[in-house]
């Protein structure tokens, strides 16, 4: 991919453009031109399109939640086909109806990998403003935690609405703790707690071993058979903080962390953390409480005598737990009663967004490009699937083109590959345009004799091969024949392996009649999104 000759978009955004506005701010750093963007709206780098108007249009579609922009009703039986939801995470793309899909389609409208670099930036800036003002991310799951099988930027964009969705609970959370802990205070003097004269509900208060009624703090749920082995009271389990939201960036990240310093820093802050917030719900706890309710497997109970006080469990810790200078034990001594909403946030959610954010703004090209382009890969495939299911020979072939992709996808054999994903993908678009040739091309390739000794792959690849070049077309075969162009030419001729495959097929008004040119721009959105097929 064209992508691969430029580090960051930054740096593509550098290298095009003669004497424009752009080229002489090519020293600025990204938030320097979101900056311009932003502030300067006469300024040709925000501009940089035929049609300004048209970009503004597809930004407010494209974050309109409540709209109806580019959505499809992509399988009508979904007991009967598994495409849709199984392909994009075999090859670590997007979901069909999200939001980076989306984004993919209206990102591979354009001609040159310029405006597709001017247009992510405006979306950056838009994400941003969504993040500013508290506002979800549409198609992307509210509170999910990332799919780590769907591709980075999904995940990323899923991060960003669950740090939204943390933060409003945490304020919930606060704003109930203080109401309950003033209402309990409240409702009985200190004094008569202190000498026991009250009998509070255990929902409430805990009594410790020397007798001191003590408020419980942070309290979630009561803990099922579970009592506290030197004051008998029941426990309760605590609300506890939520551990980190780690894409597979990050998890990688953290696992060589690990390797190379035997480091479990993430997982002693999460331990001390939970260690306090038990504290805190049950007075009176010791640690073989707090590992009887957070590790069962580390404690074992023994046979209870009935003559003695059976009420009370009684058993020991695992060997791991005994030994000397046990980690749980002096973290449990150094761990204060603290409740979870009360702690210091063990993620910080402005942070981790905001490292998101500079990390979309300077993304690298080619990083960008394979993600959009595997997203537009399996949807292609999921609005085919309906067309060519019915079908048993066009449904044979296309689950060979399915079969294909995946192989070559999960390989990841872009470099190598990328030409012939593209010929499979015809394939599969004239499955769905011209059914009927591509059953008259398969019987004539059937009945071509091959070598015997032919590996299979490099049989259905030249199978894909003769179907893509008999539907090619005289355009096609031209530019086939033609002579290498110069690769520092320009956009279009640097980048042919990955721009030629948005040319025609994801073109947001490829359906439109020449006579749509006189449409405003809302009309020609308005007739997009009332089609039912897009070919990708």
């Amino acid at each position: 991919m064209a992508g691969r000759t430029f580090k960051s978009l930054k740096d593509l955004l550098a290298s095009s453009g003669n004497s424009s506005p752009l080229r002489e701010r090519t020293g600025l750093s990204f938030s320097a031109v979101k900056s311009l963007v932003l502030r300067d709206k006469e300024d040709k780098l925000a501009s940089g399109f035929d049609d300004d108007a048209r970009v503004l249009a597809l930004i407010h579609s494209l974050f309109d939640a409540d709209g109806n922009f580019l959505q499809r009703n992509l399988i009508s039986d979904s007991n009967t086909s598994t495409t849709t939801i199984s392909l994009p995470r075999d090859i670590h793309g997007a979901p069909p109806p999200s939001f980076v899909v989306k984004l993919s389609e209206v990102i591979g409208s354009f001609r040159t990998l310029r405006k597709m670099a001017l247009f992510w930036c405006r979306v950056v800036i838009e994400l941003r403003r969504f993040w500013s003002e508290e506002r979800y991310l549409p198609g992307i799951p509210v509170d999910e935690t990332p799919d780590l099988n769907s591709c980075l930027l999904y995940q990323q964009l899923q991060v960003i609405n669950c740090c939204l969705s943390r933060k409003r609970r945490r304020s919930i959370a606060t704003e109930s703790f203080d109401s309950e802990m003033e209402e309990a205070r409240s409702n009985v003097e200190e004094s008569d707690v202190a000498i026991g004269t009250l009998a509070p509900s255990s929902a409430l208060y805990a009594r410790v071993s020397s007798g001191e009624l003590v408020l419980r703090q942070g309290a979630n749920q009561l803990a099922e058979n579970l009592t506290m082995l030197e004051t008998g009271e029941p426990i309760y389990s605590p609300i506890t903080q939520e551990g980190p939201l780690l894409t597979e960036d990050l998890i990688k990240e953290t696992e060589e962390l690990v390797l190379r310093t035997g480091s479990v820093g993430a997982g002693c802050s999460q331990l001390l953390s939970d260690m306090q917030a038990f504290k805190a719900a049950n007075p009176g706890c010791i640690l073989e409480d707090f590992v009887r309710w957070h590790s069962p497997p580390d404690w074992t109970d023994t046979e209870r005598n009935d003559e003695v006080n059976s009420s009370v469990s009684r058993g020991q810790l695992s060997s791991r737990m005994q030994k000397e200078g046990n980690l749980w034990r002096e973290l449990w001594d150094t761990a204060k009663p603290v409740p979870a909403i009360k702690q210091t946030p063990l993620f910080d959610e402005d942070l981790a967004v905001e490292g998101i954010l500079n990390f979309l703004e300077d993304i690298p090209t080619s990083e960008l490009f394979q993600q959009l382009f595997v997203s537009l890969l399996s949807l292609g495939f999921a609005l085919a699937e309906e067309k060519v299911s019915a079908d048993e020979n066009l449904s044979k072939l296309f689950y060979e083109c399915k079969d294909y992709v995946v192989s070559t996808c999960q390989r990841s054999l872009w470099d190598d590959k990328m030409d012939d994903l593209c010929q499979v993908y015809e394939t599969v678009e004239k499955m769905v345009a011209t059914p009927e040739e591509v059953m008259k091309t398969m019987k004539q390739a059937e009945e071509t004799p091959t070598m015997e000794n032919g590996n299979a792959a490099g049989e259905l690849k030249r199978r894909f091969k003769k179907l893509s070049l008999n539907f090619g077309g005289k355009d096609k075969q031209q530019q086939r024949n033609s002579p290498p162009k110069d690769q520092n030419n320009s956009d279009e001729s640097s980048s042919r392996s990955f721009a030629s495959f948005f040319d025609s097929k994801s073109s947001l008004f490829s359906k439109l009649s020449p006579k749509s040119e006189n449409l405003s721009v809302i009309e020609k959105l308005r007739s997009l999104e009332e089609s039912d097929w897009t070919l990708v």
